[in-house]
């Protein structure tokens, strides 16, 4: 493989170019200190699954400045749509005013929405939610309340027909934590292949690798490409640095990501490393969603025929708009943004 060639090599003539598969929620958002992130019993820059006393002592220990819709993969998703992409997407919502402006958002973002609305076994579970805690550093620390959406079924991804119709298929190791993780991660791989969908794997957070090591070992062998911060990739290798890490995710037919925050990114491809320097901003304001929005404009170039290099410039420039204002839902017109820039 050459620098100037595809990065992937995806099927043509699909219905659309992104299916995200992933975690429904509503974010939450605040600024705290450091100290304040301690007192509720969080990590800092990591996410913690909260329920019950622990969820209500967060929500009443914070001053929420504004509620958007949220989700990891759902925010990558409405990055490509942005771009004049072709997104569709997964996830469990409550049927209530919740899930309802969820589905708004995301339709009228562009991206099409496939939710399932299951029935709780308590009445009183709603859509889910997500306490995005930036702190003075412009660092994210985030507690999840899953709701309803870790209720996603197997059943429902596998009726869709999204996978089949799909050019490559995009979930994180969020998922891994649902109840039917198991039996949606094996109905996406065989459909997948079956479609020759290409897959894409998000490792999500340090701790998701913690709890789920030994599932993300495995999948590493069944898809084509994977996006990883530096922290979790030294997590999942059990090596010591980058090098190291970048050494065990070497693989002859798969592409490694690994972004680095102002350091910008490594894509390791089966035969060289491109290096991807990080866009500046002039002040950043939160880091929440950098990493979603720099794997939607990877996604989006992968999908156009997009060298590594080309398509690693762009996420890049998505991640500088996101790191750039609050949230992680893009604020600027990327389409011109990127279109300025020479990458669209």
């Amino acid at each position: 493989m050459t620098e100037d060639s595809a990065l992937l090599k995806v099927a043509e003539g699909r219905r659309h170019d992104v299916l995200c598969i992933g975690t429904a929620l509503v974010d939450q958002l605040s600024h705290a200190s450091l100290e304040c992130v301690a007192d509720l019993g969080l990590h800092p820059g990591t996410m913690t699954l909260v329920e019950g006393a622990d969820a209500a002592k967060i929500h009443a220990g914070l001053n929420v400045e504004r509620a958007v819709s949220g989700g990891t993969v759902a925010n990558t998703a409405v990055g490509v749509a942005a771009l004049g992409g072709r997104p569709a997407y997964l996830g469990a919502v409550a049927d209530d005013d919740l899930g309802e402006r969820y589905a708004s958002d995301l339709e009228s973002a562009g991206v099409f929405a496939a939710l399932e609305r299951p029935s709780p076994p308590d009445a009183t579970t709603g859509t889910g939610a997500c306490y995005v805690i930036v702190t003075p550093d412009a660092e994210r620390t985030m507690a999840t309340t899953l709701g309803v959406s870790g209720l996603l079924s197997a059943a429902h991804v596998g009726s869709s027909g999204l996978v089949a119709n799909s050019a490559v298929v995009y979930f994180d190791g969020y998922v891994l934590d649902y109840p039917d993780a198991p039996a949606i991660v094996a109905v996406v791989l065989e459909q997948a292949r079956a479609a020759g969908t290409k897959l894409a794997f998000g490792l999500a957070d340090p701790f998701a690798v913690q709890r789920h090591h030994a599932a993300m070992l495995e999948l590493l062998g069944s898809v084509d490409l994977v996006f990883a911060n530096e922290e979790e990739a030294v997590a999942l290798t059990g090596r010591e640095d980058l090098a190291g890490a970048l050494e065990s995710l070497a693989h002859p037919s798969r592409v490694s990501v690994v972004t680095r925050g102002p350091k910008g990114a490594v894509i390791l491809l089966p035969d060289q490393e491109v290096t991807i320097e990080a866009v500046g901003v002039p002040e950043v304001r939160d880091v929440t969603g950098a990493g979603d929005l720099f794997a939607a404009g990877f996604l989006a170039g992968a999908v156009l025929g997009y060298s590594a290099a080309r398509a690693g410039a762009l996420g890049a420039l998505l991640a500088s708009e996101a790191i750039s204002h609050l949230g992680a839902r893009p604020e600027a017109d990327l389409r011109a943004l990127a279109a300025g820039a020479g990458l669209l």
